[in-house]
């Protein structure tokens, strides 16, 4: 991950100094340059922890997620997209920790808040309507769940490998105080370089 440039550590450095002081007591520049670099490592270590908790690095296992995302496929996580007001949307892909186990999950949004959540063999309804998921192999019978009406708080998560992915269908909705974050960007390998799209167009958007 990319550290801020030396200039602008410098610089964030300097917001401080006052030219009408007459400098650091006793020791002259030697105090100074010491405090400068003393400020600067506290500086680098205050913005590596804000960046850690922003922003994680997580690996993908598995192929729950093909053909979207890939067993040994390293993304960054972005921490802050849910915070209070903003909730998961239909479509997006979170990392989330998993129901009953110690372990963390990515899969892809469903249902929210609200929806009206229907499987029928190879078709997803919400509130009625077909989601549009191209990415899909339709070939793939889902089974028959529902009509399920999504709590408050609760999301509907599926992965997009239908066949082999433990999801909602197994657990039952996921509880929002279980979402860690968004899937953000994908770094590695560098054929998969670039930001996540969830841009699917979903039939029963509201």
């Amino acid at each position: 991950m990319a550290w801020p440039s030396e200039a602008v550590l410098d610089g964030a450095a300097e917001l401080g100094s006052d030219a009408g002081s007459v400098g650091p007591i006793g020791t002259g520049r030697g105090a100074g340059s010491l405090r400068d670099i003393f400020e600067t490592v506290i500086l680098t270590v205050l913005i590596a922890a804000g960046i850690q908790l922003a922003v994680q690095s997580r690996l993908v296992e598995g192929s729950s997620m093909e053909p979207t995302l890939h067993n040994g496929q390293r993304l960054l996580i972005n921490r802050l997209s849910y915070l209070s007001p903003t909730d998961p949307q239909r479509g997006d892909i979170i990392v989330f920790r998993a129901w009953d186990q110690d372990e963390d999950y990515i899969k892809r949004v469903i249902g929210v808040p609200g929806d009206e959540i229907e499987i029928r063999g190879n078709e997803i309804l919400v509130n009625g309507a077909m989601l549009d998921e191209p990415y899909l192999d339709r070939t793939i019978d889902y089974g028959h769940i529902g009509p399920l009406v999504m709590a408050p708080d609760f999301f509907y998560v599926m992965g997009d490998n239908r066949g082999n992915s433990s999801d909602s269908r197994l657990h039952g909705p996921l509880p929002r105080a279980q979402i860690l974050g968004k899937a953000w960007v994908s770094y590695w390998p560098l054929a998969n370089l670039g930001l996540i799209s969830d841009s699917t167009s979903y039939a029963a958007e509201r």
